[in-house]
């Protein structure tokens, strides 16, 4: 029978390889990159066709290749007055249309069709006030590099500047604590989208509940960014949701080995231009617990998110997004002391989470050259962690609590005005409401609980930014701005000054310095602490503050190749150190019970150097390279200048990818992509042996604090995919590894009650991943 069945899908495959040419239909828009007007007879062209195949926009700046074969190609967007601009590596299936949001820069000095080099698309970040530390990825590079996962925190680990972690997906960036990073969704500030928040470390998780499915072409930045962002430190992820098919209904199935997903789009209804875009997903470790640590296998989780567009003909463009993920973890007590071997042995943990946001945009020209955006969101985050503890009688009691809810409100309007083709200006404000509800509790000294913070109220943060873009001339770009914040719980304020130049002086090569001072609040529940008279000892601590100073080289090579090279430097000050110690909250990694008074005299530099050479998709491969070199340092309370936890000192990762076209008509691939990463271990606090023996706990040497690290990590992740293209669908089987290498990952230490001792905590921790996923 099984073979049967097998020789009935090699005969399905077989007859897709043959028969038929299957073709694809490729829409869009081309507009304004600053303004986003959109641009009336621009040409655009599928290089590589026979004939060549291309047409023009209409007046709404809209257009339709049809009838193209299925493949990957490039396209040339050219409009006069305008820098030609070309679209790399756009993939085309036989089930879904390929649309692109294409922005164009005007040329200052361009007057006709004058001849000039075309701009690559991947080269440039989505922003056009982002000269320096900022790259735009796509979602199809979240499916295909390796390590990915169809998640693009996990992509951002590749590029340079960027530490990542197998096991908690914590983006360090620079040297800076995962924490640091602000993640945005449709242009609105949102919690922490990962599964597992703030659980195995503050600002990572397991996976983001961003589905491949759903993502537009996005903007990553890492450091000096523009005016608009305001409350980061370190970085900003600048995610977009595309818009739905406004033509015609798609979708796609996917089953694997964690779980199942499922995505549709299409129109209201037919002629119509409003369109709706939703993905669920449900995942279940329980396949995978054989070779996942241990209470991993009763993990759980899903997500769902959709995009509502509503184009109207006068009253400008109105959308209706959200996100929403719900998580379920934890682990039994072994109820027999025999087989306690560390203190977690002994501990039923209950973890429930859920995060949420829901927003409305409504975007409306009000002139030729100047549109207004404006969004009403509300964003929610809870956590709800109790462990409870067997004594020595074999009886549960409560050992900690934590709960945790968050709810923000959050009014953004902004209004961006192109002046001409030399001045492009944007001002806006955002008034975030929020509102916190809080309790922990902690067994101190394994006596009793101890109230660390019992709070709910409500505070508010306001901001506004002003910035300019001056394009001065064909080879000069100045970028100027303003941005200022309040937190209205302790009136303290921030005021940060934005600036960057870039200078193009030979075809292919240009030079920019870019400068920012970023500011950002720290984790709610830090402010609510209690002393023992029960006052908050923390309510007045500062924004944590930085400066960035960022050069940036470009070198682009026979438009393929691209080379960047940047040194940067980053001087953090006002940082939340206790007096007189070692510890600093940007070291801070999942520990919510803070007892200390915190003061913002702590300081902290990082510097380094970062190279990326990359090849875009072209000839059927693509590779990239980057490398980072960096030093990560604080200075706490104490006064003594030590490493931070996060002071890896380098990184270095190798990824590419081959593409094989084969069938009949070599309109099917068959994919293989690997990447190998290299990096430093974490820093780490040596143990107190005595102390800890004597405390059946593990104690660390605070005075030696992180002067020790964990051994070099080499990681390998991999990727192999076969897509079949047949008639209105594709199929796709594929296998997806991250860490093949079973590379062990360190998390601290872990007091052993058999010998006493305190043990190395660390885990091998490999996720495979088999699918089967049909576009219809």
């Amino acid at each position: 029978m099984k073979r049967s069945a097998l020789f009935f899908l090699l005969n399905i495959l077989f007859a897709y390889t043959l028969w038929g040419q299957y073709v694809q239909n490729i829409r869009g828009t081309v507009r304004d990159k600053s303004s986003g007007i959109p641009l009336e007879y621009a040409a655009i062209t599928v290089l590589g066709t026979d004939p060549v195949s291309g047409t023009t926009t209409d007046s709404l700046g809209r257009f339709v290749i049809r009838d193209v074969p299925v493949g990957r190609y490039d396209l040339q967007i050219r409009f006069m007055g305008y820098e030609p601009v070309v679209m790399k590596e756009v993939l085309l299936s036989a089930a879904k249309e390929a649309y692109l949001d294409i922005r164009m820069t005007e040329n200052v000095n361009l007057l006709g069709e004058i001849m000039v080099r075309p701009k690559i698309n991947k080269a440039q970040p989505l922003n056009a006030m982002a000269l320096g530390s900022a790259r735009m990825f796509s979602v199809e590079e979240t499916g295909r590099y390796a390590g990915g996962f169809d998640d693009p925190a996990r992509l951002a680990s590749a590029f340079a500047g960027v530490a990542g972690s197998v096991g908690n997906n914590g983006i360090v960036i620079r040297g800076n604590a995962p924490h640091f990073l602000q993640w945005r969704l449709e242009d609105i500030e949102i919690p922490n989208p990962n599964h597992f928040a703030e659980v195995t470390t503050f600002g990572g998780g397991g996976l983001t509940a961003f589905s491949s499915q759903m993502m537009g072409n996005s903007d990553f930045f890492t450091g000096a960014f523009p005016a608009e962002y305001g409350n980061a430190l370190s970085g900003v992820f600048d995610m977009k949701l595309r818009n739905g098919n406004n033509q015609k209904r798609e979708h796609t199935f996917q089953l694997g080995a964690v779980g199942i997903d499922f995505a549709s789009e299409g129109p209201f209804r037919k002629a119509g231009n409003s369109s709706y875009l939703f993905n669920y997903r449900y995942s279940t470790m329980a396949l995978l617990s054989s070779i996942l640590p241990e209470n991993a296998g009763g993990v759980r989780y899903q997500d769902l998110s959709f995009k509502l567009n509503f184009p109207t003909v006068h009253a400008g463009v109105f959308s209706l997004w959200g996100i929403g993920l719900i998580d379920r973890s934890g682990q039994k007590a072994k109820t027999d002391s025999l087989q306690w071997t560390y203190e977690a042995d002994r501990q039923d943990q209950d973890i429930k989470q859920s995060m949420g946001a829901v927003g409305a945009h409504h975007r409306i020209n009000i002139s030729n050259d100047a549109f207004l955006k404006t969004s009403l969101a509300v964003t929610v985050s809870r956590l709800d962690f109790y462990t409870d503890r067997l004594d020595d009688a074999l009886r549960f009691a409560p050992h900690s609590v934590i709960r945790n809810t968050n709810r923000h409100f959050i009014f953004s309007s902004v209004l961006t005005k192109k002046f001409n083709a030399v001045h492009t200006h944007k001002t806006g404000v955002r008034i975030t409401g929020l509102h916190y509800d809080l309790l922990l509790k902690n067994a101190s000294n394994r006596q009793g609980f101890e109230t660390i913070a019992d709070e709910s109220g409500f505070s508010a943060l306001f901001s506004a930014h002003s910035g300019s873009s001056f394009n001065l001339s064909d080879v000069w770009t100045l970028n100027l701005g303003l941005h200022a914040q309040l937190f209205d719980l302790n009136r303290r304020y921030a005021v940060e000054p934005r600036a960057g130049i870039r200078w193009r002086f030979r075809p292919h090569h240009s030079a920019g310095l870019s400068y920012g001072l970023h500011s950002r609040l720290e984790m709610l529940h830090c402010y609510f602490t209690k002393s023992a008279a029960g006052t908050l000892i923390n309510k007045n601590l500062d924004f944590t503050r930085a400066h960035h100073l960022v050069a940036t080289y470009d070198r682009s090579f026979s438009g393929d190749y691209h080379l960047r090279i940047e040194p940067y430097v980053q001087y953090l000050f006002r940082l939340p150190v206790a007096a007189d110690r070692s510890f600093a909250l940007l070291n801070l990694q999942r520990d919510w019970f803070i007892t200390d008074k915190l003061e913002n005299t702590g300081d902290g530099l990082n510097y380094g150097i970062e190279g990326t050479f990359e090849k875009y998709m072209s000839q059927g491969y693509y590779y990239l390279f980057t490398a980072s070199l960096f030093d990560s340092r604080y200075r706490a309370g104490d006064g003594i200048r030590r490493n931070t936890r996060y002071n890896r000192g380098y990184v270095f990762n190798l990824l590419g990818g081959k593409e094989w076209m084969f069938g009949r008509r070599r309109q099917n691939i068959f994919q293989a992509n690997v990447r190998l990463s290299y990096q430093g271990g974490e820093r780490y606090t040596p143990v107190d042996w005595a102390a800890s023996q004597q405390a059946e706990d593990v104690v660390y040497l605070e005075a030696s604090a992180f002067s020790e690290q964990y051994r070099p990590a080499f990681v390998c992740h991999f990727t192999i995919a076969c897509k079949i293209n047949g008639k209105n669908r594709a199929h796709e089987f594929a296998l997806k590894v991250i860490n093949a290498t079973m590379t062990k990952e360190y998390s601290g230490h872990k007091y052993n009650l058999k010998t006493r001792q305190a043990d190395v905590d660390g885990e091998y921790i490999m996720i495979p991943n088999v699918s089967y996923k049909v576009e219809f």
